[in-house]
Parts: C-alpha cells; sequence; structure tokens
C-alpha cells in the first residue's frame, strides 16, 4: 500500500462487490505463506460488506505487487538454534473510521518466522501505550501456545522468551506495575504481562522503531523501508538472482 493510505467509505460503491470479495478471498489464503501482504489485506478485508472504487484499486495494486514478484516465499533454515523471540507493535487510533488501533506481532523460532498476525483491536486505545499493551498481550498469548506446542514436540523452552516492544511506556509500566488514572484502562493486561515477567516466561527487550519488525503488520510502509523489512521476515525470492 501507499504510504500514510488510509481507506475509508467516501467514493463511489463498486457495481460488482462479488468481484472484490472473491479477490480478497484469495489474497487471504496467500497471507497463510507470504506475510509481506498481511497488513493490506487485514484492511482491505474490512469493506467486504460495502467496497468501493478505491478499495478495488488498492486490491489491485497488492495483486501488481505480487505478479512482480511471483517467486516470493518464506525461507526456512537448517541452521537453527530453536530459541522463540518476538516482536510486537501498534499503530494507535490508525483506522480512520473508527479509530482503534491495529496490533501486529511476529514470532521466530531461531531465524525462521513461523507466526505473524495484524488485527484491529476491539476497542479504542486511549494512549500509545495502551495499545502496544494490548498487542504486547495478544503476542503472550500466542508465545503461551506455541511454547505448549513445542514442548509436546520435544523442543522444551526453560529459557525466558525475548519480547521486543519499541514504546518505552509500556516497557515501563511493565517493569514498576504503579497503577494509576492512565492505566486503570488496561490493568488485567498490566497484570497479564507482569505475571509472565514474575514467572521467567518472558522478558521484556526494548528496540528502535527502525528496526521494529512488527511494524510492516501495523501499518502501510515506504519502498526504502517495506524491503529491507521484508527480507528481515526471512520472505525471500527464488527467481532472484544471487
Amino acid at each position: 500500500m501507499e504510504r500514510g493510505l488510509k481507506l475509508s467509505d467516501k467514493s463511489d460503491l463498486l457495481k460488482d462487490p462479488g468481484r472484490y470479495r472473491r479477490l480478497v478471498g484469495h489474497l487471504i489464503y496467500l497471507t497463510v505463506s507470504r506475510p509481506n501482504i498481511t497488513y493490506s489485506v487485514h484492511v482491505l478485508s474490512r469493506f467486504m460488506h460495502q467496497p468501493r472504487q478505491h478499495h478495488m484499486e488498492a486490491a489491485l495494486r497488492v495483486v501488481r505487487y505480487l505478479k512482480g514478484a511471483p517467486g516470493q516465499g518464506l525461507f526456512f533454515s537448517s541452521n537453527n538454534d530453536l530459541k522463540l523471540r518476538a516482536y510486537c507493535d501498534s499503530d494507535w487510533a490508525g483506522c480512520p473510521l473508527t479509530r482503534r488501533s491495529t496490533s501486529g506481532y511476529c514470532v521466530f523460532l531461531g531465524p525462521s518466522l513461523i507466526s505473524w498476525r495484524s488485527k484491529r483491536q476491539k476497542t479504542v486505545s486511549l494512549s500509545s501505550a495502551e495499545a502496544e499493551y494490548r498487542a504486547m498481550t495478544g503476542t503472550c498469548c500466542e508465545l503461551t501456545w506455541l511454547r505448549y506446542l513445542l514442548t509436546d514436540l520435544g523442543l522444551a523452552h526453560h529459557e525466558p522468551t525475548s519480547l521486543y516492544c519499541d514504546n518505552k511506556a509500556a516497557l515501563h509500566i511493565a517493569a514498576n506495575p504503579v497503577f494509576h488514572e492512565r492505566t486503570r484502562h488496561i490493568e488485567m493486561d498490566c497484570h497479564y504481562i507482569r505475571d509472565k515477567i514474575q514467572d521467567g516466561f518472558i522478558v521484556t527487550k526494548y528496540v528502535s522503531s527502525a528496526h521494529q519488525l512488527a511494524d510492516i503488520l501495523t501499518k502501510p510502509l515506504g519502498k526504502e523501508t517495506f524491503v529491507p523489512m521484508v527480507r528481515k521476515l526471512e520472505v525471500q525470492d527464488i527467481h532472484s538472482p544471487t
């Protein structure tokens, strides 16, 4: 998507909405192996009930991107230390229609990306720290399930899982659980994260926004930022020259 693009409901309705719905349905299946289009498809799927002309234009832009690199896909290296690490991020009040934030996370097993998600939050967040905390909670739930799954497969993780976040306010609240009026809306999230830290389940770490890999799942980025992020997600093109 174009950088800073905010899709709304201010253009003409499509005469054939079924064509748009079928196209987005196909794109949803592609997100299973193409994490680089997850955010775009997530946004496009919000308008399935009343698609408009500029929604179709944005969807066709995704199709042109896919046709330009048909050999792209996830690469899983054989050299793997099998350690979990996760990145979480949120775009505060990013939806222009509801002012809800978009949460995104990506989980790596060694160098390989194994889980990712982009989802609009269920409630309106009153601050960026609140939005980040909700993103951290969703990531923790995913990490809990993955650790249990890996244990069943004989890959028990006894060390804390690194959770990278680029919001210092959220990290400070996690380290110092002092509740006041600004945090009363997220006390359950705060307690959940805090319990996981005390149990040695996760360890939160700061990462700069320039190295926040989950950024690609929360907002449209420019080409100079998007392309390096795709490489860091271990999405490679088998047709590109070595």
